[in-house]
């Protein structure tokens, strides 16, 4: 081949590379990318990965517990809760912290077990056929006071023979000894950092406190997250 053919055919190739830049770019525009499609993305993946991995020690109980207060958490084991019942139709049971209930009844401080109830079931909302929503039991709400680690394992093994699957939101794990005590009783701990907030310093001090406490910790998740670059790009990741 001489070199004029060759850079005619590489002045071909070149534009026809900007052309498909051109299609694909206008794809885009038509299209544009959704900040909420990526969330459940992330969350499909993140249940796929958590309870139906091929692991040696299956997972059916997790604690979800931020690196410091103020980071929303609830709507995370909220959304981890719908996706699996989706996923499985195994009973599936979410225990956020505090009185609100992920828009449920917000004015009822519940307890785990009503005085009229005999189970957890019983006191739960169901959401759908097999997912339901309970409060925190008086046992993990304790404040300043030292949870008694047989009444903690007692809530956490009661609350496996009643569902098959239980997604908990444990307290911030930079400022309390009890996410550690949650994650030994349940099937470990996911971290959820929040961007633009969590220093690299103190994630990494966390780490190294659940692993020293023997707790497993089955990942991180990172929420507050900014797309600083254009959207387009983002979806075609």
């Amino acid at each position: 081949m001489s070199l004029g053919a060759f850079q005619s055919s590489g002045l071909d190739s070149a534009a026809e590379t900007i052309a498909a830049r051109r299609q694909s770019v206008a794809s885009l525009q038509v299209c544009p990318w959704n900040p909420e499609s990526f969330a459940r993305e992330q969350i499909w993946g993140l249940v796929r990965q958590v309870f139906f991995a091929s692991l040696a020690r299956p997972v059916t109980q997790i604690v979800l517990t931020p690196a410091e207060s103020g980071t929303d958490v609830a709507s995370i084991c909220r959304q981890i809760g719908e996706a699996l019942a989706i996923e499985t139709s195994r009973s599936v049971a979410v225990v956020p912290r505090g009185t609100q209930n992920g828009g449920m009844d917000r004015d009822r401080t519940w307890p785990g077990i009503e005085e009229s109830a005999t189970t957890l079931l019983q006191s739960a909302t169901q959401v759908r056929s097999n997912l339901w929503m309970l409060l925190r039991s008086k046992i993990l709400t304790g404040g300043d006071e030292l949870v008694s680690s047989m009444s903690l394992n007692g809530y956490l093994a009661k609350l496996r023979r009643e569902f098959e699957y239980s997604i908990i939101e444990g307290p911030p794990a930079g400022e309390s000894n009890e996410a550690a005590a949650l994650g030994r009783s349940a099937d470990g701990i996911i971290l959820v950092l929040e961007a633009h907030r969590t220093r690299r310093a103190a994630a990494l001090k966390i780490k190294e406190t659940l692993d020293a406490a023997d707790v497993r910790l089955l990942g991180m998740v990172l929420t507050g997250r900014k797309f600083p670059i254009p959207e387009g790009i983002y979806r075609r990741l």
